[in-house]
């Protein structure tokens, strides 16, 4: 009988052994394939994430056109920002097998300050490689910053039924001061400095703030102006209207030499560049950003801007 015992113990033993290395053995498993993971996923995202990704650097290597895609709002960390497109407009500028440059629009502006941003980077590398054209190639719109940033460009190409123009700066929100008082809510408002609270939502309307906020606008307005009179030349027609903030269409602003023909980006690098070759350097969002726009919808993205404005004050576009 004891024997027996001995014998059974042994084998229980033996079993239960087996089973810790087993479960282990699957222990570590998992922990090598979470690092194997872990490894691919960062190396993933680093690619992914690299504002190059777009590239083909093999392709690289031969003659082509290039072409930087600006498609959005123009503001910081936004679809269109100053500091993401001139780092990939310098590596253009700095390719040597780029023949030349095509950069595609469709924004309806944004931020003068980060527009102006890039319209300078523009100058300064049209002005440091003369040989290396960029154009301009307007698809549903350049509007406001959008042509602020086309007006840089050696040309400009549109289709008939582009929208471009809307010279002029705004600046936009809403006066709650009746809703308040219907609401039986009293505002509360402290501030060092009388002009602080300009264009409060919350506050009586006071003339003298809007009169001081029309002077800014002007100024920022003839800031853009500028730029446009200096990008195009004497391209521009003497129409007054041009400055107005009027849009047009592709085929009126070739009269108002707003633009310089009809064109398409194939047709820019095939007949103009003499390079049909394409590569496009535009930067992709983030890994982790497509993720979250797939996952986030245009209705949600779009009340938290309308929110963030409101809160925030009054943004100049």
């Amino acid at each position: 009988m004891s024997e027996k015992f001995t014998n059974d113990q042994l084998i229980k033993n033996v079993v239960e052994d087996y089973l810790k290395e087993k479960r282990a053995a699957r222990r570590w498993s998992f922990v090598r394939w979470s690092i194997v993971f872990l490894t691919v996923f960062i190396v993933g995202f680093g690619i992914f994430n690299n504002p190059s990704t777009n590239v083909n650097m093999g392709a690289a290597l031969e003659k082509h056109t290039a072409m930087i895609s600006l498609t959005g709002s123009i503001q910081v960390d936004g679809d269109v920002d100053a500091f993401k497109v001139n780092q990939i407009l310098k590596k253009v500028f700095d390719q040597p097998q780029a023949t030349g440059v095509i950069l595609r629009l469709n924004s309806p502006g944004g931020s003068p300050v980060q527009s102006a941003m890039i319209y300078d980077e523009i100058i300064r590398l049209r002005q440091l490689k003369p040989e290396k054209k960029i154009i301009a190639v307007v698809e549903d719109i350049a509007a406001s910053g959008g042509y602020f940033i086309a007006s840089a460009a050696d040309e400009i190409y549109v289709n008939k039924s582009s929208i471009v123009g809307s010279i002029g700066v705004l600046v936009n929100g809403f006066g709650f001061t009746e809703a308040l008082k219907n609401l039986g809510v009293e505002r509360r408002l402290l501030t060092a400095g009388k002009n602080k609270a300009m264009l409060d939502p919350f506050s009586p309307k006071i003339d003298q703030h809007e009169k001081m906020t029309q002077e800014m606008l002007n100024n920022i307005h003839d800031h853009f102006i500028t730029a446009v009179k200096d990008g195009r030349g004497q391209k521009l027609s003497n129409n007054p209207e041009i400055f107005s903030g009027r849009i047009y269409t592709g085929e009126k602003s070739l009269e108002l030499g707003l633009s310089d023909g009809y064109g398409s980006v194939n047709f820019v690098a095939k007949t103009l560049f003499n390079q049909p070759k394409i590569i496009d350097y535009s930067e992709n969002n983030s890994f982790l950003e497509r993720i979250s726009d797939r996952l986030m919808s245009a209705f949600f993205k779009s009340m938290k801007g309308s929110i963030s404005n409101l809160v925030g004050g009054y943004p100049i576009q």
